[in-house]
Order: C-alpha cells, then sequence, then structure tokens
C-alpha cells in the first residue's frame, strides 16, 4: 500500500464521520463563573447564561426567555439547584449540583428554572 493510498482512505474515513454526524461534539463554551444551560441535549442549540450578576444566591430564577434547558453546565463556584417547574418548587422533579466545573449534557428532566446557594 502506498502513502497516497492511506491518505486517501483516512481522508475518506474522516470525511464520512464528519458527514454522517457521528464526529465528536465539540466541548461547550461556558465561562468560569457562569451557569450556562442550552436547549437541546449536548450543548446543541444557543446557550443562555447566567452569572452571580443576573442571579442573587437564593433566589429562584426562571431561566430566561422561557427557555426550557435540556442540557446545561454549572461552572460557579456554588452549588446550583435545577428544576423542572419555572417557580422552584419541589412538587416536581429538581436536583442538585456542585460548582466548579459541573457539566450534564442530558439533563434528567426538563430544566426552567435554577436556585444558585450561597455555598
Amino acid at each position: 500500500m502506498t502513502t497516497r493510498t492511506v491518505l486517501t482512505a483516512v481522508t475518506i474515513v474522516l470525511g464520512s464521520l464528519t458527514t454522517s454526524g457521528t464526529a465528536l461534539a465539540a466541548e461547550p463554551t461556558c465561562d468560569r463563573g457562569e451557569f450556562c444551560a442550552w436547549e437541546g441535549t449536548s450543548y446543541t442549540g444557543a446557550a443562555r447564561r447566567l452569572d452571580l450578576e443576573s442571579a442573587n444566591p437564593g433566589e429562584c430564577i426562571p431561566l430566561p426567555e422561557n427557555l426550557v434547558a435540556r442540557s446545561f453546565a454549572n461552572r460557579l463556584q456554588r452549588t446550583v439547584s435545577v428544576y423542572q417547574g419555572q417557580t422552584c418548587s419541589t412538587e416536581a422533579d429538581f436536583t442538585t449540583y456542585p460548582g466548579g466545573g459541573t457539566y450534564v449534557p442530558e439533563a434528567p428532566f426538563v430544566v426552567r428554572a435554577v436556585q444558585v446557594w450561597e455555598s
């Protein structure tokens, strides 16, 4: 097998992975100090971002623009609870994630609100 044949084979395989959608997704962009939420799984769609300037600790914060998030990342240095209901009701599903770098490519339920904890 010549070098040219090997290069051609590699190019064909890489091209088919890219066009078939089986290539790996890029790591989501969410800066330190932010909570980021995406409407699609695996961090797809436009990201909505919250930080401590827009998210007061202890308050229930509905996601901006009535977003229903299916993936998210907590890069805040604080613990965050995510809620299925827009009012942070514990009657619906909710769970808590540590701060610093928690990535959730597929939320266990749709997320409509968050609550940032003091520490």
